[in-house]
């Protein structure tokens, strides 16, 4: 996911950091709001984005300009909500491609478009839908990370495949290819995410007062 410094061409770059941006303005309104609550959101929000920083520091690499890790945003969507990821995940990537060399600053709005944005909505969306049927509260919050994970890839896989379409196929051939080198590290590191997910949820829900997803 972590697209590297340079990999994108100039336009693609500038164009997926202004779609970025709206949801990043909104996220900080939505976070000053958060830190002026009470003390355990602050809390949360802190957990939140420690365990995001940790997992997604994981590197494994897939191809040439990208990586595969574990994406550690769905606990943070569970616990405040899929608007305060953006800027959480902002300045994951931003500390992880200043010191760990892991992304770049010319793809920062792309790598945010997938981590931050898109990936945490979807978890939020698989959340809704498990609770709206009844489904077992561990298992939504599983699925969720595990959905909400692997579509970062699908973003991901995507911006790569509109900047490098296929001489055959196009953009959807080169969809096709990039998913595939991504599956083969992230579908289990998915998996583990989901059950690590849960885990940790569940030990933070026994000391704070959090929604009970996964209780």
């Amino acid at each position: 996911m972590h697209l590297a410094e340079g990999i994108l061409p100039a336009a693609h770059a500038l164009g997926w950091t202004a779609a970025a941006l709206p949801w990043l303005a909104d996220s900080v309104r939505a976070v000053r709001r958060l830190v002026r609550g009470s003390a355990e959101h602050r809390a949360l929000l802190g957990v939140a984005g420690g365990f995001a920083f940790l997992l997604s520091a994981i590197k494994l690499p897939s191809f040439t300009g990208s990586s595969s890790h574990p994406v550690g945003t769905a606990l943070g969507t569970a616990l405040l909500g899929p608007r305060i990821m953006p800027v959480m995940g902002a300045i994951v990537l931003l500390f992880q491609a200043l010191f760990l060399a892991h992304g770049g600053l010319t793809t920062l709005g792309a790598n945010l478009m997938s981590y931050g944005i898109i990936g945490p909505w979807v978890a939020a969306g698989v959340l809704q839908v498990s609770r709206r049927v009844g489904a077992n509260d561990r298992l939504g919050l599983f699925l969720a990370a595990v959905i909400g994970g692997c579509s970062t890839y699908l973003v991901a896989a995507l911006q790569m495949a509109m900047a490098y379409p296929g001489p055959t196929g196009g953009i959807g051939g080169a969809w096709v290819r990039f998913l595939a080198v991504y599956g083969v590290t992230q579908m289990p590191l998915a998996v583990v995410e989901g059950f690590f997910t849960v885990a940790v949820y569940r030990s933070i829900a026994e000391r704070l007062a959090v929604p009970a997803a996964a209780r």
